[in-house]
């Protein structure tokens, strides 16, 4: 990751790394990327990069503070975390905290992938002080739904494959009526056919066929960046 800025912050007793990608001139926001559970890989890191060049400060976050061996060591990692509700959002908290740091007076948003799809949905259900945030194949449950009634203050956008194994239609339609509940501001972009992990052209960690999809990885990130430009250039 030699093009990326080491950034160690920590959780507690937990020391984490982030991955810090700065503009050239000044930044137009800040951006926080919640990676996929295989934490900080190729494509997520050329997200970051992106973001950059388009005159945003990305920091991409770490969810473990541990090495990735291997598919299997993920789902380990990932499980331990995700199952302690306020564990899990405290060490997407502390990610926040970190962005927040390193960007004074920048409005902020989050964005992931997978996991880092129901992280950045996760802030959302907290209400975190972000202007919005958006997920990308991430999944959609949670262990602890957001309030009726909110407040959720970020405004949400969600891009989906239908054909998404690990997020089927009843997670969906759960999903829309809880955020209905809570009063939120969301945009839900479904692309009929498109399975998990749409955004990643890399072959998948445990093997099998690539769920990548062109189309939508370019549909769905010019929905961001118009999400984007909306909501900083009424700021």
């Amino acid at each position: 990751m030699s093009t990326l800025e080491r950034t160690k912050y920590a959780d507690g007793d937990t020391t984490l790394t982030g991955w810090l990608a700065r503009p050239t001139g000044s930044a137009r926001a800040a951006v926080l990327i919640f990676p996929t559970i295989m934490n900080i890989t190729p494509a997520v890191e050329a997200k970051a990069l992106a973001l950059a060049a388009q005159g945003y400060l990305a920091l991409v976050a770490d969810f473990y503070g541990a090495p990735v061996v291997d598919f299997p060591g993920a789902i380990k990692l990932a499980m331990a975390l995700r199952g302690d509700v306020d564990l899990y959002r405290a060490r997407l908290s502390a990610a926040l905290a970190t962005l927040e740091l390193a960007s004074p007076g920048l409005p902020r948003v989050a964005i992931g992938f997978c996991m880092g799809g129901q992280a950045v949905l996760e802030l959302a259900r907290e209400n975190a002080d972000l202007a919005l945030v958006a997920s990308f194949h991430g999944i959609l449950d949670t262990g602890r739904k957001a309030p009726q009634g909110g407040p959720i203050g970020p405004r949400i956008l969600v891009c989906h494959g239908d054909a998404d194994a690990l997020v089927p239609r009843t997670q969906v339609a759960a999903f829309w009526e809880e955020m209905d509940a809570a009063r939120a501001n969301w945009h839900f972009h479904s692309y009929s056919g498109v399975g998990h992990g749409f955004t990643n052209p890399n072959p998948p960690p445990a093997g099998g066929p690539s769920s990548y999809d062109a189309s939508a990885d370019r549909q769905s990130w010019a929905a961001m960046l118009g999400l984007f430009a909306e909501v900083f250039d009424q700021a």
